[in-house]
């Protein structure tokens, strides 16, 4: 989980000696690690260690970066990239690295202002918890300590979180109205350690979640697309493409699994695809209704837009944090639907900051290591048995959309 929080004031600060485009270099860091956040400039701008080459520190931005110089300061957090997994999540739309614009937006108007920052999840909202645990039951990682009904098609089961130790509950809050900033419950270990539960918990977006085990997939997604389900069946817990050159019609099929899929949740990445393609989705989805309830679609949903014109190197994390809030929604047992439209424009991305590391380009001037990262993002996928003693089964499907080179 990265080293514990240091305040940066305490932290020697390095500075730069060198902008291309949205990578940085930077020396004077020793304590430095790889996939660290770090704050660039006198603007302070999110960015994060790609590489370390001697004293130099590598940093993809995930901002823009005219106007930033050599000499400028580069502050460590000694963390890495985290998401905020809690109530507030199902209908919300966020950029690349878990901003909500919507509160970007009242912040700084239409346009995202450079440097701005946001929580990504409400910290004053009040939300209902009802426990399921009680003082004195042994508990451990993945088990059910409460339930909150986040939206009327969900309620988001408050689980142990992967890093506390399995001990005892030596204290749960009572049936009531709680933020995501108040504990809720305490567990002591076995040395009689307390650790604090509340309502959400981090979790680094480059790293799965753990599970109990993978499953062989053995039931079909339906998707409401007859031509999909006759001759191109998805499993749940699979992966699959929608393949095809540009204005073919991929994202509107994505749109309908989106719609018309069995699933519970729906996380929708739109990964340097076209800004208008997002407008559909926030204009469409609260007009439609659930099949199964009649409740707007937008009540199952999560959006991450990280479009054409938003910083390219938040586009290579988007689908980071795509697939971990997904991850997180399947821990609780339910079927979840990722959707990246498009990975090859993620590829693109990947090609970009490649290129200007200046490393060994592969096939087309991708990276040598796409395959790779390609590979481990799908493996994300699967029918799995969830942490916790309940032994629940969840689903997670990925589809995304493949553009070929040259169409």
């Amino acid at each position: 989980m990265g080293r514990n929080k240091i305040n940066m004031t305490e932290i020697k600060t390095g500075k730069i000696i060198k902008v291309a485009g949205p990578l940085v270099v930077a020396n004077g860091l020793p304590e430095a690690q790889m996939y660290e956040v770090v704050k660039v400039g006198d603007e302070k701008i999110v960015g994060e260690v790609i590489r370390i080459k001697d004293d130099n520190v590598f940093i993809q931005v995930y901002e823009e970066t005219s106007g930033i110089g050599p000499g400028e300061p580069v502050y460590l957090t000694g963390n890495p990239l985290t998401v905020e997994l809690g109530p507030g999540l199902v209908a919300n739309i966020y950029d690349g690295i878990q901003r909500p614009l919507r509160d970007l937006a009242k912040k700084s108007g239409q346009f995202i202002a450079r440097g701005i920052e946001s929580l990504a999840l409400d910290i004053e909202k009040k939300w209902e918890f009802i426990p399921t645990a009680k003082i004195g039951d042994e508990v451990g990682p993945g088990d059910v300590l409460g339930e909150v009904k986040e939206t009327e098609l969900l309620n988001h089961k408050i689980m142990v979180p992967p890093f506390v130790e399995k001990g005892i509950v030596d204290s749960i809050v009572k049936k009531g109205s709680y933020t995501i900033t108040e504990t809720i419950a305490q567990i002591k270990n076995s040395n009689k350690e307390k650790t604090e539960i509340k309502l959400s918990h981090k979790w680094p977006i480059r790293n799965s979640r753990p599970i109990n085990k993978k499953l062989t997939p053995s039931l079909g997604l339906v998707t409401g697309q007859r031509v999909i389900d006759m001759f191109f069946p998805i499993a749940k817990g699979g992966a699959g493409c929608v393949p095809g050159p540009f204005g073919s019609g991929k994202t509107v099929v994505q749109h309908q699994l989106a719609k018309w899929s069995d699933a519970d949740v729906i996380i929708f990445v739109g990964c340097g695809e076209r800004g208008n393609e997002m407008t559909d989705l926030l204009m469409e989805f609260p007009e439609l209704n659930d099949p199964k309830t009649g409740r707007p679609l937008m009540e199952r949903t999560v959006l991450i837009a990280n479009t054409s014109n938003m910083p390219v190197a938040a586009r290579e994390a988007s689908v980071y944090t795509g697939i971990t809030i997904a991850e997180y929604f399947r821990d609780m047992g339910y079927s979840v639907v990722l959707l990246a439209d498009s990975t090859s424009r993620w590829a693109e991305a990947l090609r970009e900051i490649s290129g200007r590391l200046e490393e060994m380009p592969g096939d087309e001037g991708y990276p040598a290591y796409l395959g790779s990262r390609t590979a481990a993002f799908y493996e994300r996928a699967g029918f799995v048995q969830c942490l916790g003693q309940d032994k629940r089964e969840g689903f997670l499907t990925v589809v995304g959309a493949v553009s070929p080179p040259g169409g």
